[in-house]
């Protein structure tokens, strides 16, 4: 059963609801309907076919030159042109065009009211000219007689001509090529909401395997190997070599910042092991032996970093909880010459090098509340959705209460039960954002049929200069193209972007996978690089979506971010940090 109520319910549609053609047999009594149905026939389908495989814009000619003798003047060469209603509007020899006359014209349509001769004006002014399809009904016969009850007084036009004429716009212009990245940010919507919400599911997601980790091997050890020995010395070096003095400026402070997780993963790792895993640890990494010395290390630059302006050194606020987290944690669980016993969730996830103290777990349990509200809010206005049961599964979802922000020295540990629970809702979550961006950037590749607004053609941008036509440019009006003037977005990236669709597009839906852990000995874990800086998006998905986004040659950039070069930290919070809404220079 239909639910197209564009044609049936009471809707609108520029489209034919059908074509029909007459049928003529032999002894068939023809009237003007029959033959005025056979015209409307062939000329609907060739405006169609115009309208669809080829689209508006100037066929070929139609060049606009400046009159020889000056003035307001300009010169329509011969040409073909389509209009957006699928007509042919053809000139079939050199035109001359009086554009002060045409400005004039289009003063008193808009205002109601004559002001004067536009040649009075000061500056230099822009105006688009443009042609425009006309008919006109012409050879006018006198019918014969007929039994109608009201016949037709006097003649009747026998004909209908097919004209054209030139008119002048100010402002701006339609564009009919179909705009990829235009219809994306659509189902996106807002652009500082949609990046607010994507940062939070990076940072989600970072944290997600290793939440499941700490909370599923909250008693096991977590290996320590050579790259953790390498780490180890490499930081230590660093720390005893930044000194002891005050709080170091933000760049240093950074840096130091990311010495601290390495040094202090090294030392969580050391201090999952029992006392005889240690001492073998020491005898296979005698570095190992001052590990005393290392806390030492970490307490003066704990220290240190407490001393610095948190906002000055971490604008972002998502870098920034990381960040107060790796100093919070490391002063608890590892820094003392007797680490904390009582926190094994807490020690695990500072010994994966991913610090959760009880500030940034209730900034979690917002993220997820926000990241939620954010899909549903999405999904309510998808009107293309083809991820049919994504909206159901959203709704479903089981987060955590939120809690209110906690006291600045706030030390409450977590438990089992809260660590997987925030686990489960940022994994699940995390999946329903890929799957619906995913289907977000998949639904842009069928470009729609496009609406008629507009049925004037571009032919050139003037410069006038009181009465004087100053400049001509011809260069930026659209041009039809093969497969019409909707897909010109499409010529450059088709290849490329087929190819990702091939690798993205109508896949099984992506399900998150926990991390699976070895049922005896040490727990071997990845060691998060650069956890402070910069996430980069990369993969399939987000080099299509880039492509997408990244306007087509000849078209203005939208761009509202900064250069790619600009870091995060100096960035603005409203400005976007990602190719998300920017897109490659």
């Amino acid at each position: 059963m239909g639910t197209d109520c564009g044609c049936g319910c009471g809707g609108t549609t520029g489209w034919p609801s059908a074509f029909v053609r007459p049928r003529f047999f032999a002894g068939q009594l023809l009237t003007e309907d029959d033959l005025g149905l056979l015209g409307d026939y062939v000329t609907g389908k060739a405006k169609l076919r115009n309208r669809t495989l080829s689209g508006p814009g100037v066929v070929c000619g139609l060049e606009v030159s400046c009159d020889p003798c000056g003035g307001g003047k300009v010169v329509v060469h011969p040409g073909h042109a389509l209009d957006c209603e699928g007509n042919d509007i053809v000139l079939s020899c050199r035109e001359q065009v009086d554009v002060a006359a045409l400005v004039r014209e289009m003063r008193v349509r808009s205002l109601g009211v004559d002001c004067g001769d536009p040649c009075d004006d000061d500056g230099n002014r822009r105006y688009g000219l443009f042609v425009r399809y006309e008919e006109l009904a012409v050879e006018p016969v006198a019918p014969y007689a007929t039994e109608e009850p009201c016949p037709a007084p006097g003649c009747v036009p026998s004909r209908i001509r097919e004209a054209f004429r030139f008119v002048v716009k100010t402002g701006g212009f339609d564009d009919h090529r179909h705009n990829p990245g235009t219809r994306l940010l659509r189902s996106l919507g807002n652009l500082a909401t949609a990046d607010h919400a994507r940062l939070r599911d990076q940072r989600l997601g970072k944290y997600a395997d290793a939440m499941f980790v700490a909370a599923l091997g909250s008693g096991r050890t977590l290996r320590f190997d050579a790259a953790d020995a390498k780490r180890y010395a490499d930081s230590s070096a660093w720390l005893k070599g930044s000194g002891t003095g005050d709080a170091p400026p933000p760049p240093v402070a950074r840096e130091m910042t990311e010495h601290v997780r390495a040094l202090a993963s090294a030392v969580a790792r050391y201090d999952t092991y029992d006392k005889a895993g240690q001492e073998q640890l020491k005898k296979d990494y005698p570095d190992l032996a001052g590990v005393q010395d290392a806390r030492g290390l970490l307490r003066t630059a704990c220290g240190r970093l407490a001393g610095t302006g948190t906002e000055a050194v971490w604008p972002d606020p998502v870098h920034r909880s990381i960040a107060v987290a790796v100093v919070t944690e490391t002063n608890l669980r590892v820094a003392p010459e007797q680490p904390d016993p009582d926190a094994p969730l807490e020690l695990r996830m500072l010994a994966q090098g991913l610090p959760l103290n009880h500030a940034l777990r209730v900034e979690f349990r917002a993220d997820l509340g926000v990241l939620r509200e954010w899909l549903l809010d999405r999904l309510e206005h998808a009107s293309d959705l083809a991820d049919c049961g994504l909206r159901g599964t959203v709704a479903k979802i089981d987060l955590p209460p939120q809690l209110p922000p906690p006291a600045a020295d706030s030390a409450e540990k977590t438990t089992i039960a809260e660590l997987r629970q925030i686990a489960e809702a940022a994994a699940d979550l995390s999946v329903a954002v890929r799957r619906f961006v995913t289907d977000a950037a998949c639904s842009t590749l069928n470009p729609p049929c496009s609406d008629c607004t507009d049925s004037e053609v571009l032919l050139a941008h003037l410069e006038l200069d009181g009465c004087d036509v100053t400049r001509v440019c011809s260069a930026t009006r659209e041009q039809v193209l093969p497969g019409g003037s909707a897909y010109g977005e499409w010529l450059p990236k088709l290849y490329r972007l087929r190819e990702l669709a091939e690798r993205v597009c109508c896949q099984p839906v992506p399900r998150y996978e926990k991390p699976s852990l070895p049922t005896e000995g040490p727990i071997p874990r990845p060691y998060p690089e650069k956890l402070l800086e910069d996430w980069p998006r990369t993969g399939d998905l987000e080099s299509m979506l880039s492509l997408l986004l990244t306007p087509a040659p000849g078209r203005p950039r939208r761009r509202r971010c900064t250069s790619r070069s600009t870091p995060l930290r100096a960035r603005s919070p409203t400005v976007c940090r990602s190719w998300l809404f920017c897109g490659p220079r």
